[in-house]
């Protein structure tokens, strides 16, 4: 086959094996070909054996028109639509099992293009060691790419978004504004992200994220964190999200809005172009950044453990006994609004 033809040259059969050998070349195992998808617990469980053990999956669909931006590659776009799913089973302490993915693809899209979203796909499945077990495959006029990611968990050791307690810490495995900052100048700037260089790093967290740490899962197995969540959808909306989500609801937060929340390229950016630091910072989203709240009894030592596997945490705010959130910049305490992207508005 050739790198110029496109899907429609190929056809339905011949694009599931093209996936089909893909997948056995760079992982040595075979989807099977059946109506349903199989996946053997008996391995898995059986290590579990007296646990109370949760089958816990996440699924979340990446559109072209509105998940990805023009300076994106193909390869990109496919690590993309797995770590985008990934993300939120991480951030509840779960280790992934595997994958199956519905594709919507446009009958123009050349194989060179297929090629790389595949090798995107898979790279970043076998880096967290998941199964690709099979999907569906449909002709659509943009490319959709819907995975479903699943993982098993001691019941007792997830972390959900619900378990806050008045006077936690809030904590963070990254620092935020990168990509509000990657997207302004990819969505709003003139000219070449080239012309950019003292801002790399936002650049590439918009058309290639960090990678995933795994700071949740050594919470979990210690049992440190009270509750998490994803920051995909930014900082503002997901604070907000994680209080909706606990039923106490004379609880809130208060951040400190300094270095330790702050990625140095977003204070530089935000001074150069004169755009307000807030607007970085909490609207920027996809960051998947994961937010814990921790009992400060514990705090010292979660630090301890997750720098001694090479991860890293950032105290970043506290719980406080009102239901609001509120950020302390200098000597200003600001009550923080809701925002951050939302579909159909």
């Amino acid at each position: 086959m050739k790198n110029n033809n496109t899907l429609r040259d190929l056809g339905e059969f011949q694009i599931i094996k093209f996936i089909e050998d893909l997948i056995a070349e760079k992982t040595g195992k075979k989807i099977i070909r059946d109506d349903s998808f199989f996946f053997s617990l008996h391995k898995k469980l059986l290590s579990q054996i007296g646990k109370r053990i949760d089958l816990i999956f996440n699924t979340d669909m990446l559109v072209s028109t509105t998940d990805i931006p023009k300076q994106m590659n193909f390869y990109q776009i496919g690590r993309k639509a797995v770590l985008m799913n990934l993300s939120d089973l991480i951030v509840k302490g779960v280790k992934p099992s595997g994958i199956f993915i519905s594709f919507g693809l446009y009958k123009e899209m050349r194989l060179s293009n297929f090629r790389e979203l595949m090798n995107g796909i898979v790279d970043y499945c076998v880096k967290w060691n998941m199964d690709y077990l099979g999907g569906d495959l449909n002709e659509t006029k943009e490319l959709v790419i819907n995975p479903t990611i699943f993982g098993f968990h001691d019941s007792s050791k997830i972390i959900h978004r619900k378990g806050i307690k008045l006077g936690n810490f809030l904590v963070a495995n990254g620092k935020f504004g990168l990509s509000g900052v990657g997207f302004d100048i990819l969505l709003n700037k003139k000219g070449d992200p080239k012309e950019y260089s003292n801002y790399k790093r936002s650049i590439m967290s918009v058309l290639e994220p960090n990678d995933l740490g795994k700071e949740a899962i050594i919470l979990s197995e210690k049992n440190l964190a009270t509750a998490s969540i994803d920051s995909s959808d930014g900082l503002a909306k997901s604070l907000t999200e994680l209080l909706d989500s606990n039923p106490n609801k004379n609880i809130g937060f208060e951040i400190v809005f300094n270095e330790e929340l702050i990625d140095e390229e977003a204070f530089m950016y935000s001074e150069e172009f004169n755009i307000p630091l807030e607007n970085l910072v909490f609207n920027g989203g996809e960051e998947f950044i994961h937010i814990f709240t921790i009992d400060p009894n514990n705090y010292d030592s979660a630090l301890k453990t997750i720098k001694s596997q090479k991860g890293q945490i950032f105290k970043i705010g506290e719980v406080i006994p009102e239901n609001k959130i509120y950020y302390l910049n200098k000597s200003e305490r600001i009550e923080l609004k809701r925002s951050g992207f939302e579909h159909f508005k």
